[in-house]
């Protein structure tokens, strides 16, 4: 038995699992009713619909960092400007340049949507570019549209709030009639199948983990190191888009300053959290999704216990520290040490 529970203990996805039920024990411990889910004018609702359908966004981020954390050892910091971005270039597009607020779309919902999609794959592509062929560090590559793209975002809605009142385009953020799930937890969960399918059946996982662990060696093998980098990044910009159309249908508007806000931050701790080794190589998708549900656990959980908006992110912030040293190498080597001194003394006693 106790062979079995160290072996469990050593899966990268335990302490991710554990971490999430431990927050979630607290929540119950709290509020007995926590798990309760119920049906209401037709939709579900309840403290854990709450965290995956909140959680939506920051899972589908999880997703592109995990690719660029793994391929180039460093991070986008630029997603959560890029969600606004998104969320500002589609409203833009249905509203007509000028209008701040309509009940008929300029465009058809589609084509305003795809435009927003494509600015988002431009801005991972310009990441890519800068990181992959002109070898920028990852942070600073992604810091200038970390700074740009919510001031390009303003200029797009011409310096204004734009609200798309048109019925269809709030399904992406909340219901769609008939529906009692939020809509974006099936949305999250296409993207996180699409991206593990296209992990498993294609060579691109293992080509991402040769980048990252070794680039020199990947290209005298005769993987183009650097198009696996570029197409990460460009793939974390798509993300990034899908969670701005998201975030911009919840509030039926684009507002530049504040969709996305401090997004990349839960991001990179989704990240982090589930285990992956920010150095790069070897990643794990599965632990940053459940590094991302964990981080809006612990956001419902401060909120429900009457923590400020603007103090929960100091709280997090030291929550999220335990976990991570808990999970850090240097770490585990020093209990693993520990363990075998008071052995070697129990031996010697004996």
């Amino acid at each position: 038995m106790k062979a079995k529970w160290k072996a469990l203990t050593k899966q990268q996805l335990f302490l991710p699992i554990f971490s999430l039920i431990v927050v979630l024990l607290i929540n119950l411990i709290k509020d007995p009713g926590f798990f309760q889910i119920g049906l209401q004018n037709g939709v579900l609702y309840g403290r854990l619909i709450d965290i995956l359908n909140r959680g939506s966004e920051i899972a589908i981020l999880a997703v592109g960092q995990t690719l660029v954390v793994a391929v180039s050892a460093g991070t986008d910091i630029s997603v959560g400007s890029v969600m606004s971005l998104t969320a500002c270039g589609t409203c833009m597009m249905l509203a007509g340049y000028g209008n701040n607020s309509v009940n008929e779309l300029a465009v058809p919902m589609g084509v305003g949507i795809l435009f927003g999609l494509v600015l988002a794959l431009l801005c991972g592509c310009m990441n890519g570019a800068l990181v992959a062929k002109l070898k920028i560090q990852p942070m600073v590559a992604t810091l200038i549209l970390y700074t740009g793209a919510r001031a390009i975002g303003l200029v797009l809605c011409n310096n204004q709030i734009t609200y798309i009142r048109y019925e269809p385009y709030k399904y992406f953020g909340n219901f769609i009639p008939g529906c009692p799930i939020p809509t974006p937890i099936f949305i999250a969960a296409a993207v996180i199948a699409l991206m593990t399918l296209f992990l498993k059946k294609t060579a691109l996982g293992l080509y991402i983990q040769s980048v990252g662990i070794n680039s020199k060696a990947s290209r005298i093998s005769g993987i183009n190191a650097d198009m696996i980098c570029f197409w990460c990044y460009a793939i974390c910009g798509l993300c990034a888009g899908i969670a701005g159309i998201i975030a911009s249908s919840r509030i039926y508007s684009a507002d530049s300053n504040n969709i996305g806000l401090n997004y990349e931050m839960d991001a990179i701790l989704a990240v982090a959290l589930g285990g992956n080794n920010l150095g790069g190589g070897k990643f794990n998708l599965s632990g940053s999704i459940v590094g991302a549900y964990t981080i809006q656990a612990i956001t419902t959980t401060l909120l429900a216990m009457g923590v400020s908006t603007d103090q929960a992110p100091v709280v997090k912030a030291i929550i999220v520290i335990a976990i991570v040293v808990v999970q850090a190498p240097a770490f585990k080597q020093m209990l693993a040490e520990r363990a075998a001194k008071k052995n070697a003394v129990r031996k010697e006693a004996a």
